[in-house]
């Protein structure tokens, strides 16, 4: 197997968005990986969120991008996170489902060589009953929960992915968390200031970020680097890195 890699760099909401659809349905014959980040932040919704879930004016004024994601899920506030997005050719080894779950030992692999006390990383073994948990106000943010094969790290979420079929391959992207800044998502949601304050109190419970692991700011460089070695490590994959910069 071989992996095309893409090193994007910083990018717009939209801009981020649009690459990970068009490398779905442009698709040439390789796996890909893409490795981005966000500039300036941004909020991303779900394709199927209710758009008054979250305060536009709010987000404008504090420079804050908001754009629909092509996944589902809810939303995510993308600010001190390395992004990864993965078009896989559908039934070329695995089904959908496997493949959300290949890709999570992958980048679990990945941190581990990133630093070796992540080790105590494990995919989540159990799925969430979504139907009840969107009836809840904090279920308008995606790292509220755990999902079945998602990292965490001492039962806290570390990793949140979503997944798309788009003609004959899956597109999944999803942020591994570096800083704590996401926690900020509450303050751009439609819901009264108690409720904030509590929403944001329960996501501090059950996610984490490396910065917090590692009592150390992250070189996302390095990261991205180990990310791959994990890629090419699990899948048994030659790489083929390429960088694409709008300047």
């Amino acid at each position: 197997m071989k992996f095309d890699v893409i090193l994007s760099g910083e990018n717009n909401g939209k801009f981020n968005m649009d690459f990970d659809i068009e490398l779905a349905k442009s698709f040439p014959s390789n796996p890909i990986l893409r490795l981005y980040r966000w500039k300036p932040y941004c909020i991303s919704h779900g394709a199927n969120q209710r758009l008054d879930e979250v305060n536009y004016s709010k987000a404008f004024s504090d420079n804050i991008d908001v754009v629909k994601r092509p996944t589902g899920g809810r939303a995510i506030l993308h600010s001190e996170e390395l992004t990864y997005s993965v078009v896989f050719p559908l039934e070329l080894i695995y089904s959908a489902r496997e493949i959300y779950n290949e890709i999570n030992v992958a980048l679990r692999e990945g941190l581990i060589l990133f630093d070796t006390s992540l080790n105590e990383l494990e995919l989540e073994h159990n799925q969430v009953d979504f139907k009840n948990f969107y009836k809840e106000d904090k279920s308008a943010i995606c790292f509220a929960v755990s999902a079945k094969s998602e990292i965490n790290f001492r039962n806290k979420k570390l990793v949140g992915s979503a997944q798309r079929k788009i003609g004959k391959v899956v597109l999944q992207h999803g942020s591994i968390l570096c800083g704590d800044f996401h926690l900020k998502i509450t303050d751009y949601l439609n819901v009264d200031d108690e409720r904030k304050s509590q929403i944001k109190n329960e996501i501090a419970e059950t996610t984490i970020d490396l910065r917090s692991i590692l009592k150390q700011e992250i070189n996302y460089e390095y990261l991205s680097d180990c990310l791959i070695q994990g890629f090419k490590k699990h899948f048994n994959a030659d790489v083929d890195v390429k960088e694409f910069s709008l300047q």
